[in-house]
């Protein structure tokens, strides 16, 4: 189905969203034959009302012909109502459909597509290129067959009062579609252009408010905003270009109309004058022109807004057609009854299929048992325990729990068992109760505070103003980086997953904080697998396997002891890292015992 839609134009995928909506499309194209009609007819009436009721002085014929020109305005007017509101109704319909969808899929993608994508520019067309294809739909479903229609029925009409007439009326006509071809062509990749660049100035309007912080620390307030500006200025004279094109067209437009109309005065008046040809006709083609000007000059509007769409929908759909790199196999089974006895066999990551960034890890994890990853900045880490939950899949080799390959189990089952503790802890805008109870949203109060009591964080909660009701603030900017992270822990500790990942959790807390929280996570650890990433002693002296990680590679295994025994990676870095905080831990346990004597 994708492949078939791939070779659609995109103006015309855009319209198979309507498919849907099929009982509301007829009934609005039946409005839009009452509002042709209707407006055809009025100014046949007025034909009838100089050439019989004025020119014949038939006082009944004219009272008639006037009350029936009130009632074709009448229903004109109610058709032409429908036909406006059914056009909203549908696009508005489909653009709440474009938004799910392109949420849904930007929901749906690894994070490989999350590390190449900038947020600024999927707010656009989540908002700006949707609203625009929005707009293309409003016209496309009914004002362009309003307008086809006006034109063809108009051109009949005429050609059978007068065809000498009609003639003439239509010799502008080939100017006017050459025009319309012509500026079409130049129209669509400018708009294309500025959907581009209103995502980059999205980008860095996002990206600024993200950041404000940072900018106000260093003093960068004047060079963000000549970086907005920038952005900001490109999205004005790309649109000016544009849009300089469209004003000048529509002009035209109206200018080659009314010399139709001193043609048709000129020549009809002779006539009327000459031969008998009745004033009537000539007024009612007067109306007739007016009436083919709309849709002609509409069509340069149409024309602008097909264009603006097209390129807006190329955005749209590139985003829809984008293939996870992360896929669920059709027949892929859910993960049950887990002891946790995770196994990397041969594994072998790379973030481009080029250069790797992990090479031949080789991983025993049995139920239980606490792995614990070291290794300087771009060692592997944190690619490594990335692949369990499958954020990424593996390029080489495979990963199994409880002897079943992730790649052959639901996603959804396989990250229930699998609880990732990120090294950034995000917080959503809300109450801390919503955050704790973010995986489990049915979790009882209880279970919540039990959770928090394990990542030490409840003690805090209960002593703020509103308890867990305490407002958090966007990405949690309300709490401290300890604070956040241990309701991180808690939120992950709720779901009682069999496998817990940490990425260095408790980086962004003080030596005491950690404590608690390894404390804490004593009790939970047990039964579950863990793998813990830390630059911290207590994190790995206890852990049963410590992989030190170089280049991608694991370069020594084994147990605190051992590893120092070896004088190796481990001992260097305990040296460098880790025999600082032993002291202080040995002079604070010191401390302690003396104070209790």
């Amino acid at each position: 189905m994708v492949r078939v839609q791939r070779r659609m134009p995109v103006a015309v995928r855009l319209l198979t969203y309507l498919r849907p909506h099929w009982p509301a499309v007829l009934l609005a194209y039946v409005c839009l034959a009452g509002s042709v009609a209707f407006a055809i007819l009025v100014p046949l009436l007025h034909r009838w009302v100089i050439d019989v009721g004025i020119a014949q002085r038939d006082r009944e014929m004219l009272a008639l012909l006037a009350l029936l020109i009130v009632a074709a305005a009448a229903a004109r007017s109610l058709f032409t109502y429908g036909q406006s509101y059914l056009s909203e109704y549908l696009s508005q319909h489909v653009a709440f459909a474009l938004r799910n969808d392109l949420y849904q899929k930007i929901q749906s993608l690894s994070f490989s597509f999350h590390d190449r994508a900038q947020t600024g520019q999927l707010m656009s067309r989540t908002t700006v290129d949707v609203e625009v294809a929005r707009q293309f739909l409003g016209v496309s479903t009914l004002r362009f067959a309003h307008t086809v229609a006006m034109f063809v029925f108009v051109s009949g009409v005429m050609v059978h009062l007068n065809w000498e007439l009609a003639l003439l009326t239509f010799l502008t006509l080939p100017l006017v579609t050459g025009r319309t071809i012509y500026v079409s062509r130049k129209l669509r990749p400018m708009w294309r252009q500025v959907q581009e660049q209103t995502g980059q100035y999205s980008n860095v309007l996002q990206e600024n408010l993200a950041g404000i912080r940072v900018v106000k620390v260093f003093g960068r307030e004047q060079e963000q905003h000549r970086k907005f500006q920038e952005a900001n200025w490109a999205v004005r004279e790309l649109s000016l270009a544009a849009n300089r094109i469209s004003a000048f067209n529509q002009p035209l437009m109206v200018f080659l109309l009314n010399m139709t109309t001193a043609l048709i005065l000129w020549y009809g008046g002779r006539h009327v004058i000459q031969d008998g040809l009745t004033l009537g006709t000539v007024v009612a083609f007067v109306e007739f022109r007016t009436q083919l000007a709309i849709p002609v000059r509409m069509l340069g509007m149409i024309i602008n807004v097909i264009a603006r769409a097209s390129g807006a929908a190329e955005r749209i759909f590139e985003v829809l057609d984008t293939q996870s790199e992360v896929q669920e196999r059709p027949d892929a089974v859910e993960l049950r009854d887990v002891r946790g006895h995770v196994r990397f066999e041969g594994v072998s990551f790379s973030y481009d299929k080029k250069l790797p960034v992990i090479r031949d890890i080789d991983i025993d994890a049995k139920p239980g048992e606490t792995v614990a990853l070291m290794g300087g900045i771009g060692s592997g880490k944190s690619t490594v325990v990335n692949l369990l939950p499958r954020f990424y899949d593996v390029t080489e080799g495979r990963i199994t729990i409880d002897g079943v390959d992730i790649r052959d189990v639901t996603l959804e089952s396989l990250r229930r068992h699998v609880g990732v503790v990120l090294q950034d802890a995000f917080l959503f805008n809300g109450t801390i109760r919503d955050n704790l109870a973010y995986g489990v949203p049915d979790a009882t109060q209880e279970q919540i505070e039990e959770a928090a009591r394990a990542a030490r964080i409840h003690d805090f909660i209960v002593g703020l103003p509103d308890g867990y009701d305490t407002w958090v603030g966007e990405r949690g900017i309300t709490l401290s980086g300890g604070q956040k992270q241990r309701v991180a822990i808690a939120r992950v500790l709720l779901r009682d997953p069999k496998i817990l990942v940490l990425d260095d959790s408790t980086s962004n807390v003080d030596m005491e904080t950690e404590y608690l929280i390894q404390q804490a996570l004593q009790e939970v650890m047990k039964g579950r697998t863990t793998f813990v990433i830390a630059q911290r002693l207590r994190t790995v002296r206890d852990a049963d396997q410590i992989l030190v990680l170089k280049d991608g590679r694991i370069v020594e295994r084994g147990r605190h002891e051992e590893l120092i025994a070896r004088d190796g990676i481990y001992r260097r870095i305990y040296d460098v890292q880790l025999r600082d905080q032993e002291e202080v831990a040995r002079s604070q346990l010191g401390a302690t015992a003396a104070a209790g004597s």
